[in-house]
């Protein structure tokens, strides 16, 4: 089955090619910032706000007005345009807030150009993007597919990368007859039905003390001098770190739980109300639960297998796998091993919930098959 699938490879960029990627920069951030004004003064006024075809037409005369928009891939300008059209059309449907100006001062900056009339290409170590040409990059992979679009992106470490997103023939893995219930926590990063346990790496922790170090030299130091610059790409380098050694493991574990089983069953966590509590917010937002959600959902999807997710409201931790006893002292996060009144069988907490996530899930599995 055909799927949309992003190769991300780092750009190394020459002198003059920085240059005209920060002009790229700008422009897509200007087009952005010009239309997003007159959508807002169109809603004030009519109560209705413009179209990507309104914007789109308009681009060429914007191009005369300001003769350097000429400079740069006119593609990119575009598709400036339909993400911003692609905002609001989010903003309607209550999936985000509304779209916020663009500003030069982020560290992170970005374009995006799609492939027309072989404008992208691959050779060897090169990788050919509109008015950049030629552009040396790191090739840890094989591009596969028809390739859609590139994303040119400026990491706040000021280091350079590009996703080339393409139309890739992606065949399903064979189909097992295992299933697997997986009881998310934090102490244990995930515990299974099978009872393996996955510990919490805990990467913040691990840089937490370099990070308040960088940070207070940051906050001493005048801000805009030379050493204010350094501390504040000290601080991004190691929040990059972070998260590359944060979606190293996610795809680790979630790969091989894709492999190893046709049916993963997930309860479904309310990650956005959990992190509202004081006590646990940092350690929650660590764990990256739906992250790794969201990653065993497209791999699903991509390879033939089942992510059945269970009701936030079922009792999982309560009941008893033996004998479907259900125990309300359990909801004490403390209890962490607990016999059942019932049948007398000694459980583990966390196991004994990954065993009734998976029974439910395969349950709900079978219902909507």
């Amino acid at each position: 089955m055909v799927h949309h699938q992003a190769f991300r490879f780092r750009l190394y960029p020459t002198a003059a090619q920085i240059i005209l990627i920060h002009k790229m920069f700008g422009c897509s951030r200007f087009v952005f910032n010009h239309f997003l004004t007159k959508w807002n003064a169109s809603y004030k006024e009519t109560g209705a706000g413009l179209s990507y075809h309104k914007c789109a037409t308009s681009l060429p005369a914007l191009k005369q007005d300001f003769n350097w928009l000429k400079e740069v891939d006119s593609i990119a300008l575009q598709s400036a345009v339909r993400q911003l059209a692609d905002a609001f059309d989010r903003f309607f449907r209550k999936q985000n807030d509304a779209p916020r100006f663009k500003s030069r001062k982020n560290p992170v900056q970005s374009y995006t150009t799609r492939y027309t009339n072989d404008n992208i290409a691959v050779r060897d170590t090169e990788l050919k993007l509109p008015k950049l040409g030629w552009v040396r990059f790191a090739k840890s992979r094989e591009l596969a597919g028809r390739i859609l679009s590139a994303t040119v992106r400026r990491s706040a470490t000021g280091k350079y990368f590009v996703s080339v997103v393409c139309e890739v023939d992606i065949a399903p893995l064979p189909k097992l007859n295992t299933a697997i219930g997986i009881d998310f926590g934090l102490k244990k990063f995930a515990v299974s039905s099978r009872g393996e346990e996955t510990d919490n790496p805990r990467h913040l922790r691990k840089q937490e003390r370099r990070l308040a170090r960088w940070q207070r030299l940051l906050a001493r130091r005048k801000q805009g001098g030379a050493n204010w610059h350094r501390a504040k790409r000290k601080i991004a380098a190691i929040h990059e770190k972070i998260a590359n050694s944060r979606h190293d493991f996610l795809h680790q574990l979630t790969t091989r739980w894709i492999r190893d089983n046709q049916t993963i069953c997930l309860e479904d966590l309310q990650v956005t109300y959990m992190l509202q509590s004081g006590n646990l917010a940092k350690a929650i937002s660590e764990a990256s639960w739906s992250t790794c959600r969201a990653m065993l959902t497209y791999k699903a999807k991509w390879y033939g297998r089942t992510i059945s997710v269970v009701a936030k409201d079922y009792p999982s931790s309560q009941l008893c796998s033996i004998c479907n006893h259900r125990n309300p002292e359990v909801k004490c996060l403390s209890l962490r091993e607990w016999d059942c009144p019932e049948c007398g069988t000694r459980h583990d907490r966390d196991r004994n919930a990954s065993v009734n996530i998976e029974r439910e899930g395969l349950r709900l599995a079978a219902m909507t098959a």
